[in-house]
Formats: structure tokens, C-alpha cells, sequence
């Protein structure tokens, strides 16, 4: 089975992306610095608005380093917003040398657990992708519900554009792999049938579901049917 994951900002946001057949939303605040975690009373103004599963971002800043001050806040943050509808999380960190931060991630997905959680686009960021790949892979993955089962990913820092090849050799590794993989990152139509080819069924959208491709837009319900109509028959389901 296929799924479309919609950036969600508002409860109208929701609302829209449910009637236009989106699978499950990923809700952040601040698109301006990539997506920060939202305020838990517009969770719940969301959690209000659908029943679509809601992937909550856990990031303070926007880079993709944590301190331990940040990590305390957002480990309080994650008990707040699962009370509010949280269904699962997003989150990841690299440390000063550009690696994936192991001990601050698994920190915070203890936290988040039993809740599932997505590792996201910090892995594009890395200074040797391939390496963060392979640490990410090794994370702790999802067993009776929780654990990372989804990593948010374009395969390069520049978008999809310049990563499909990547997610393409990794999706080839094996099932495993394809279905960790959550192609997002400026993913465009003529992507998704090159990516379900090589067994990717999981696809992220954030602009390509609003008018003019602004975050200052709502997302358009008839662009999110479209999409879901071109991820089904793509990728089945």
C-alpha cells in the first residue's frame, strides 16, 4: 500500500488535505526555518479538524544540531504534544562534525516511545550521506507500534531533483530499505513513478499541494487528490 504524507500548518490544512485523500500529516510550525515543532494548542486544533494520523516535528532551531538545554525542551515537548493527539514524531540530529547524532536522537525517541517516529531530512544534510544512512538504518526500528519506521528523505540537500538516483540505490538494497524510505524534499510529479519502480511507496508534500507553491497559501484539496491519484497508481493502493 501506497502513502501520501501532507505538511500540515493549520486545522484547515488538515481539513483540506483529508479531503483530498492525504494518508497521514506531518504537522510543523515556522516553515520559513524548515519546519519547527508547533505549539501543542494547534496540535490539538488539528488532532480537533481529523483522524488522519499526525507525525509531529520535535526540532528547536533550524539547523540540525541540538544542545542539551534544547533536547530538555523538547523531551518536555513530546509529553505535551502526544497529550494533545501526537500519533508519532519526527526528528533527528547531526553533531558538530556533521554525523548523525546518535545519543542526542535516541534520547528523544526514548521519549517519544511507544509512538513511532520519522527520521528526517537531517540525514540529506550529513557530511557523508552515505555513512548517515547506514547509522540511521541501524537505529533502533519499529517493533509493536513504536521506533523509527519511516525516514523523510530527497537523497541530497539540494531536493529530489538531485537525489532521486540515491534514493533509488538505496531502495534497491532491498524491501527493507525501500520501505523505510518517505521521498520528500521538493518531489515532483515525474518523480514518483521512478521511485516506485525501485519499491519506494511512501511520498512527502508540502508546496506541490498549495496554490502557487507557497507556504503562505492553505493546502488546495483538489491538488492533494491529484496527487493521491498519481501516488496510487504509481505505487498501488
Amino acid at each position: 500500500m501506497s502513502l501520501l504524507e501532507v505538511i500540515a500548518l493549520t486545522a484547515a490544512d488538515a481539513r483540506a488535505a483529508r479531503e483530498g485523500g492525504a494518508d497521514r500529516l506531518e504537522v510543523v510550525a515556522d516553515m520559513a526555518a524548515d519546519g519547527l515543532t508547533p505549539d501543542p494548542d494547534v496540535l490539538a486544533a488539528i488532532r480537533a479538524a481529523t483522524d488522519l494520523p499526525l507525525r509531529v516535528m520535535l526540532r528547536a532551531n533550524a539547523g540540525f544540531r541540538t544542545t542539551g538545554a534544547e533536547l530538555d525542551r523538547l523531551r518536555h515537548a513530546a509529553a505535551g504534544l502526544a497529550e494533545a493527539g501526537a500519533d508519532g514524531f519526527v526528528l533527528g540530529f547531526l553533531d558538530s562534525f556533521g554525523h548523525v547524532d546518535t545519543a542526542a536522537t535516541g534520547k528523544l525517541a526514548a521519549v517519544a516511545a511507544p509512538l513511532p517516529w520519522t527520521f528526517h531530512r537531517a540525514l540529506d544534510h550529513a557530511a557523508d550521506p552515505a555513512q548517515a544512512w547506514r547509522a540511521v538504518r541501524g537505529l533502533p526500528a519499529a517493533a509493536e507500534g513504536g521506533g523509527l519506521d519511516t525516514v523523510l528523505t530527497a537523497g541530497s540537500a539540494r531536493g529530489v531533483d538531485a537525489g532521486v538516483d540515491v534514493l533509488v540505490r538505496r531502495a534497491t538494497e532491498g524491501p527493507g530499505a525501500a520501505g523505510m524510505i518517505m521521498a520528500g524534499g521538493g518531489l515532483r510529479r515525474k518523480h514518483v513513478a521512478v521511485l516506485a519502480a525501485a519499491g519506494v511507496t511512501s511520498f512527502h508534500v508540502g508546496t506541490a499541494v498549495r496554490p502557487d507553491g507557497s507556504w503562505d497559501a492553505p493546502v488546495d484539496p483538489a491538488l492533494v487528490a491529484e496527487w493521491r491519484s498519481l501516488v496510487s497508481a504509481a505505487a498501488g493502493g
